[in-house]
């Protein structure tokens, strides 16, 4: 009988910048540990007892140095996928993550802060919607077309 996969639950934030909805700016970052141009969007695990709100502030805090964020959009289904490189594979007892996304904004006046505790990104911009695909790690692409898709359709992109 083949293993039960075992997912690590994950928090991601799609975050536009202070103009939307005026204009439609999305943030990616550039993984610090990982080859270059591992353009990304923020996220992280859920710790035990927290809800994905509270760890969405909390991963926003640890990774782009800021929380001053509005929600705008969840999107209403959790979605997993396996991890491809072994080292992840290593640190994490798990198969993959499945990630819960939220659609936010920059607040007036927030400032991104990639100096962090322990930094996770070297670099960051903003860039439009069609841009995300071409700019984005290949291993990403499927989950973050099916999350912009969603967001899109529902007008908030």
């Amino acid at each position: 009988m083949a293993k039960e996969k075992t997912y690590r639950p994950n928090v991601a934030a799609i975050v536009l910048s202070s103009k939307y909805p005026f204009t439609n700016e999305i943030m990616v970052a550039n993984r610090i540990d990982i080859r270059s141009d591992a353009w990304q969007f923020p996220q992280g695990g859920i710790d035990e007892g927290e809800t994905p709100q509270e760890a969405l502030f909390r991963e926003l805090r640890e990774e782009i140095g800021t929380d001053e964020i509005d929600i705008i959009a969840e999107h209403p289904d959790w979605i997993s996928y396996e991890f491809l490189n072994k080292g992840a594979k290593k640190i994490y007892p798990f198969d993959g993550q499945t990630q819960k996304y939220f659609l936010v904004k920059l607040k007036s006046g927030a400032e991104i802060n990639l100096d962090t505790k322990e930094p996770e990104f070297m670099a960051y911009k903003f860039i439009a919607y069609k841009e995300v695909m071409e700019t984005i790690s290949n291993i990403k692409k499927p989950i973050y077309k099916r999350v912009l898709t969603h967001f899109k359709k529902e007008g908030y992109l």
